[in-house]
């Protein structure tokens, strides 16, 4: 019953997701702090190291605070695909040119043979989740990903750091393969359809999120900026980003912290977001979400908690552009005024003062009609209570007689019972008496 009611509260529990306007290092250890949570033992921060030189991967130079506050070690693991990630030995080399060899950097599959399997009980499509041994060094994690578009999933936040970004060089041709093989020279002969593809990468999620949940806890901050339709793993081919800047979120919730992604890009309504929803939906990134909602790591209902106190920089630019053109067009009301005739302004004042005159009239007319409804509202309300109650009792009044007839058809059936059962027992008394009695 316990364990019933824990399910149905999570069911209906919405996550909270913290949010932040401005992009800047301080802001992702001050929203990380909102979460109020304490990741344990050894702290493995997730983080997509990018192709050399690309362009809109999160720098390590951007983390660098939240690497300081937690103490953690960034970790990565090698790619499927053809590029400049995909051994060890290339990977190192992208490590250094993008400047992550400054920071406690680790590849978990860099022995790239040796992976270890964690089982997936209650899968979709996978039942098994392959990852690097480096793995099991770590007790707890913090996702860090740059939300954007992607060429395969639809979007990549959260989750796909989660299945694609924990999971191996042949756990990632595992996952695109729907389970068919871990051959990664054989992934695009055996790629899965995208129902598939999306219900393995939940699969996959889940694996992770189960893991370090048994152990010291897991967080996830996305980043929504240089927002592309392409992936970071495109590099310099990544689509140039036709979407503003919009923030970084938090949360606990990985289902939540991407649907609040989507969400907010979707809210934009314009043609940059426009053509990354159609993405977003053409490749059904959001299948990924309602498998691992199915899965129990995370929910899509969501409160979203912004954490400014003040305007961003770019709020108050605006709100500044704003309070000019307000300033400019008075100034250019006065200049104009100073030029019409004296007759035609006094005119125009005299106008002026009459309308407000009459609008202060029609508000204190519609407020007395207002009243007027009210009050009549009101009566008709406690016209309509005995109405109610009437109601009420020829509702109740058939159901209590029903009841009554039941107990009285109950009382009278047991009553019966009682007298066959008496009768019964005197006719065994009666055939227990002995023949000689008998006669």
């Amino acid at each position: 019953m316990y364990i019933l009611f824990l399910l149905i509260f999570e069911t209906f529990q919405k996550s909270d997701v913290y949010f932040t306007k401005e992009i800047t290092p301080e802001k992702v250890v001050e929203i990380f702090k909102k979460l109020n949570v304490t990741l344990g033992g050894k702290i493995g921060l997730k983080v997509h190291t990018g192709e050399k030189d690309g362009p809109y991967f999160l720098r390590p130079s951007f983390l660098k605070n939240i690497y300081e506050y937690t103490g953690g070690t960034f970790i990565e693991t090698n790619t499927a695909y053809k590029g400049d990630r995909t051994t060890t030995s290339s990977h190192l080399e992208t490590l250094e040119t993008n400047g992550w060899t400054a920071y406690r950097t680790v590849i978990m599959d860099e022995d790239e043979t040796q992976d270890i399997s964690l089982s997936i009980p209650n899968y979709n499509m996978i039942s098994e989740n392959f990852v690097g041994q480096h793995l099991l060094e770590y007790d707890s994690s913090l996702v860090l990903a740059h939300f954007k578009g992607h060429t395969m999933g639809g979007f990549g936040g959260a989750l796909k750091q989660l299945s694609i970004g924990f999971a191996s060089r042949a756990g990632k041709t595992y996952i695109h393969t729907a389970g068919k093989t871990k051959d990664y020279t054989q992934i695009w002969q055996n790629t899965a359809n995208q129902l598939n593809f999306t219900a393995s990468m939940a699969d996959a999620a889940s694996s992770i999120v189960q893991y370090f949940r048994s152990k010291g806890g897991i967080a996830y901050i996305n980043v929504l900026a240089n927002i592309s339709i392409s992936c970071d793993c495109t590099g310099k081919r990544a689509a140039v980003p036709k979407i503003r800047d919009i923030g970084i979120l938090a949360s606990l919730d990985p289902v939540a912290i991407d649907k609040a992604c989507y969400d907010l890009i979707e809210n934009e309504h314009t043609e940059g977001s426009e053509d990354w929803k159609k993405r977003a939906d053409n490749k059904l990134g959001l299948n990924t979400l309602d498998m691992a909602e199915i899965l129990g790591i995370g929910n899509q209902d969501y409160n979203l908690i912004k954490i400014d106190e003040e305007p961003s920089p770019q709020e108050t630019e605006e709100e500044e552009n704003k309070e000019e053109k307000k300033e400019e067009s008075k100034e250019e009301k006065e200049e104009e005024n100073e030029s019409r005739p004296e007759t035609e302004v006094e005119q125009e004042e005299e106008y002026e003062e009459k309308y407000n005159e009459n609008e202060e009239e029609y508000e204190r007319e519609i407020e007395a009609e207002k009243e007027k409804e009210s009050e009549e509202e009101k009566n008709h309300l406690t016209e309509e209570e005995p109405k109610k109650d009437t109601l009420v009792l020829q509702i109740l009044i058939p159901i209590i007689a029903v009841i009554i007839i039941i107990v009285i058809i109950f009382i009278i059936t047991m009553v019966k019972k009682k007298k066959t059962n008496e009768g019964r027992l005197i006719n065994e008394e009666i055939g227990q008496i002995s023949p000689d009695v008998k006669e």
